[in-house]
């Protein structure tokens, strides 16, 4: 009897010991890191995705990120051109402060003449690469345990200023360029990337690696950034994806006319560009590539995902791709079709927010906010204008505060060189040709039709005061007269740009639209994968 009772209470104590290791062992996983995995499309509009609006793009796997996460409503990127902008989620800062102003690899000077386009202005210099000054995002969670890796467009210098020159452990296809040089089917150029299967599509082939990687990783915390190259031009899709979009665009009752002119470019007022609607599902189709990375590796819950875009949807220049009424214009413009953003935050164990945010947000703020997620030590003298959002992903409120642009360039899509600043529902832009102003009310008139500047001539003090000190505080570089310039010369580039682009762009939509169009190139290298 004594033996059975000394046995029955070694197995007690043995029970007692494997629930105390399974608890401490619960304990660990859930106090265990999380995860991040950051999405950036390129040049993708406000209205391009199904969940934002659009009734002719179909985008099942990035509306899931918005359906269960939070969407800001009033999301914007930090310029309305790509490099500055990604510069800012890396620094935390706006444009004007980090020097990268334009895309890399524009005209300033005396060249800007060499576009031809006989403008009033030269644009000021910019900076052509990140600093290796600033402590960037993946290098403050570098520091704090996290693997960090790259896929996709990088775009902010040239090698010596690439991912791994920057926090990132690994680099899947980040170089100078920001075009998909090549295209979108392999073989591509790319040094950082190579070719592997004729045919192979290059956001699909993205999307696999940062697969690979969240697979690969072990148990170390992961900052994973896919940076696609779509859906920047060249627009390119396959024959089937083009056929579906064509019969969509009929359907939906084609338009007569595709443009309005603008100021400089015709621009595109309707959806109904098959090759272009091709190219943002296989986008969509590589997002759901790696979300389900991330569930077959039970990691999903443990992993906070964001998505946004870098710019507003091309509505001009480059491929005239897509349109993104209501809001007025597209990339490169100051209006809120060149900078508003789909702009998505998923924090699977977060609470309280509502489904959807209006308070004005942007790329800047990303870097403090995933720091604060993380509950990693904000890093305020880095990230100088962002501003962590959790406490309104918590239900809670931030303080007011301005938001400022300052893009002194031309636009290769038409928009003019001009600073802006949005406080509440008040946007002013200031325009740098000849000094004028626009206030606009974009909660009562957020197509910007109504300007207000007359009618309301302290809020434009007020708001101009706090752009220009903002300015000044910051060193902005500022454009300059063209002592060369000749409005005749200009007059007549923008009088060829109406009677001979324009007639072309409208003939060019409804030839993607015929049924018997065909780009004459095996759909653009696409066949090769099925030789």
């Amino acid at each position: 009897m004594k033996i059975l009772s000394q046995t029955r209470q070694l197995i007690k104590c043995f029970y007692i010991l494997l629930i105390f290791q399974f608890l401490n062992c619960s304990d660990t996983i859930e106090e265990k890191s999380p995860n991040v995995l950051f999405i950036l499309a390129d040049d993708l509009g406000y209205h391009d995705l199904s969940c934002m609006g659009s009734a002719y793009y179909e985008t099942p796997n990035i509306d899931r990120i918005a359906n269960e996460g939070v969407i800001f409503t009033n999301g914007y990127a930090t310029c309305q051109v790509c490099s500055p902008s990604r510069a800012s989620i890396m620094s935390g800062r706006f444009p004007a402060r980090h020097g990268i102003t334009d895309w890399i690899g524009a005209r300033t000077g005396e060249h800007w003449r060499e576009v031809g386009r006989h403008n009033k202005l030269l644009p000021p210099e910019y900076e052509h690469q990140l600093s290796s000054d600033f402590i960037t995002l993946p290098e403050a969670l570098q520091e704090s345990g996290y693997q960090t890796f790259f896929a996709g467009k990088w775009h902010l210098g040239s090698e010596g200023s690439w991912p791994t020159d920057h926090g990132f452990d690994i680099n899947k296809g980040g170089w100078d360029v920001g075009s998909p040089r090549g295209g979108y089917f392999s073989p591509w150029e790319n040094p950082n990337l190579p070719n592997e299967t004729d045919g192979e599509n290059l956001s699909l082939r993205l999307a696999r690696e940062t697969a690979d990687f969240i697979r690969n990783n072990g148990e170390q915390p992961f900052f994973a950034f896919l940076s696609f190259y779509a859906v920047h031009g060249p627009i390119q899709t396959t024959k089937e994806k083009w056929s579906k979009y064509r019969d969509k665009a009929e359907d939906l009752g084609i338009a007569e006319t595709g443009f309005e002119m603008g100021h400089f470019l015709p621009i595109r007022q309707v959806q109904d560009n098959p090759v272009y609607g091709g190219l943002v599902e296989t986008m969509d189709d590589a997002v759901g590539v790696v979300l389900r990375a991330l569930e077959e590796m039970n990691l999903a819950n443990n992993t906070i995902v964001i998505f946004t875009s870098d710019n507003g949807g091309v509505a001009a220049g480059d491929a005239f791709a897509t349109s993104n009424l209501p809001l007025r214009a597209g990339k490169g413009y100051q209006f809120e079709g060149g900078i508003r953003e789909p702009y998505f935050i998923k924090v699977p164990w977060l609470e309280g927010a509502d489904s959807s945010i209006e308070v004005p947000v942007t790329g800047a703020d990303f870097y403090p906010t995933i720091l604060d997620l993380l509950d990693i030590p904000l890093k305020p003298d880095q990230h100088l204008d962002g501003v962590s959002l959790l406490p309104l992903l918590q239900g809670q409120t931030i303080e007011n505060r301005a938001l400022y642009w300052h893009y002194p360039h031309y636009g290769n899509q038409g928009g003019e060189p001009a600073s802006m600043i949005r406080e509440g529902q008040w946007k002013l832009i200031h325009y740098y040709e000849d000094g004028h102003e626009e206030l606009y009310n974009l909660n009562e008139d957020l197509s910007e039709q109504h300007d207000l500047h007359q009618d309301h001539p302290d809020i434009t003090e007020n708001l101009r005061t706090q752009l220009f000190n903002y300015l000044k505080t910051v060193g902005a570089k500022y454009p300059e007269p063209d002592p060369q310039y000749d409005p005749e010369k200009e007059k007549a580039y923008l009088d060829k740009i109406i009677n001979e682009r324009w007639p072309q762009l409208e003939k060019q939509r409804l030839e993607f639209l015929s049924r018997d169009y065909d780009p004459g190139n095996g759909w653009w290298g696409s066949f090769k994968m099925e030789d």
